[in-house]
C-alpha cells in the first residue's frame, strides 16, 4: 500500500478506540453491579474465556477493517509514457560481392557494415528501423518496426549476392526505401544508405532522381562510403589463386549529392572505427528529443480490509448462535 484515497476516515479509528475503551469499561461496571465475580480462575474454560473477548472485540476489530476499508488504500504504480512520434529508419545495406574486400580488419567491409548497424540499432528507442538489402537489384529484408531482435536478426542473416543480381544498384535501393517511408506518419523519415562502390545497375539509374522522389516525402538520406583508399584483397577460396584485388570504385560524387539534395549528410569511412564513429554521430543527429511524462496508476486495495472484516462479523455472529450461545 502506498497511501489512501480518504485519509480523513483514519480519524474514526482514535474515536473506535475511545468508545470500544469506554463500553469495555462500562461493562465491566455494570458485571461488578449485578455482582458477578470477577475472577474466579478455576471456574474459568476455553468457552467462558472465548465469550467474555471474542463477541466484543471481535466485533471492534471488524469495525476497524470497515474504516481501513472505507480509507481507501491504494497501491500506486509508477511509470513514463513513450513518445506518440518516434523517427522512422530504413537500413540500406549493400550486400554485392565488393563487400567481401577485407580493408576493414578484422572484419571483411559487409561484416563490418552488419556489426555497426546492429550497435546502431541496440541504441535506438521508440524509432521504427527496416532493412533493405541490395546488389544487382533491391529488396526488403525487414519492414518497419520497433522489434528490434527481429531487426538485428535480419542484419545477421544478411550475405553476399544476398539479392542473386551482380552490381550495385544504389537508385533501386533508394526507391525500396522510400516505398516503405513515404506513408510513414513519423515526424522524420531517414535512410541509411551503406555501399561501398558506384551505381551500374539497376531499374533507377538516376540517383538524383532517387534522392529529389525521397525529398518529396521528407525523407533525409544519410550516405556512407565503406571502402579504404586504393587496392583491397578478397579472399577467393581457391587453393591456387587464393587472393583477389578489387580497385578503389566508390563514387564519392554521387553519394555527396544524394545526400546533399535531402538534408543528409554523406560519410566515408576507411576501417572499422570510422564506420562506427560514422553510425554514433548519426545516432546523434536523428534522436527523438521530447520531455519525459510520467503517469501513476491507482489500483484499489479496500478489498483486503472489507472481506476480513466481513468474514469476522460474520464469524463472531456464527459462533454467538453456536458454540458461544447464552441463555437470558
Amino acid at each position: 500500500m502506498n497511501g489512501f484515497k480518504y485519509p480523513g476516515a483514519l480519524l474514526l479509528l482514535p474515536l473506535l478506540g475511545l468508545l470500544a475503551g469506554f463500553a469495555h469499561s462500562q461493562r465491566a461496571r455494570r458485571n461488578r453491579a449485578v455482582g458477578v465475580p470477577v475472577a474466579l480462575p478455576a471456574l474459568r474454560t476455553a468457552r467462558t474465556r472465548l465469550f467474555a473477548i471474542v463477541p466484543f472485540w471481535g466485533r471492534v476489530t471488524a469495525l476497524a477493517l470497515l474504516v481501513l476499508a472505507l480509507a481507501r488504500p491504494q497501491q500506486a504504480t509508477r511509470g513514463d509514457v513513450p513518445p506518440a512520434e518516434g523517427i522512422d529508419i530504413m537500413l540500406a545495406l549493400d550486400t554485392s560481392y565488393s563487400m567481401a574486400a577485407e580493408d576493414f580488419q578484422p572484419y571483411t567491409r559487409l561484416d563490418a557494415a552488419k556489426k555497426a548497424a546492429a550497435d546502431f540499432v541496440k541504441k535506438r528507442r521508440n524509432d521504427r528501423i527496416g532493412v533493405v538489402v541490395f546488389g544487382g537489384a533491391a529488396m526488403l529484408s525487414c519492414p518497419l518496426t520497433l522489434d528490434y531482435q527481429s531487426v538485428l536478426d535480419m542484419i545477421d542473416a544478411s550475405y553476399l549476392n544476398m539479392t542473386r543480381a551482380e552490381g550495385t544498384a544504389i537508385g533501386d535501393a533508394i526507391v525500396t526505401a522510400v516505398n516503405h517511408l513515404k506513408e510513414s506518419k513519423a515526424k522524420s523519415k531517414v535512410i541509411v544508405l551503406l555501399t561501398d562502390g558506384r551505381s551500374n545497375t539497376g531499374m533507377v539509374t538516376d540517383l538524383a532522381l532517387a534522392a529529389r522522389t525521397a525529398k518529396a516525402f521528407d525523407i533525409k538520406i544519410y550516405t556512407i562510403g565503406t571502402a579504404g583508399k586504393g587496392r583491397a584483397a578478397i579472399s577467393t577460396g581457391d587453393p591456387l589463386q587464393p587472393v583477389a584485388y578489387i580497385d578503389d570504385d566508390l563514387d564519392e560524387p554521387a553519394l555527396r549529392e544524394i545526400a546533399g539534395l535531402t538534408g543528409g549528410e554523406f560519410y566515408r569511412a576507411k576501417n572499422y572505427a570510422e564506420l562506427e564513429n560514422i553510425y554514433d554521430r548519426i545516432d546523434s543527429l536523428e534522436k527523438t528529443k521530447f520531455e519525459t511524462k510520467s503517469f501513476t496508476e491507482y489500483s484499489d486495495k479496500y478489498l483486503y480490509f472489507l472481506w476480513p472484516a466481513l468474514a469476522l462479523l460474520a464469524l463472531v455472529v456464527a459462533l454467538e448462535k453456536t458454540y458461544l450461545r447464552s441463555i437470558p
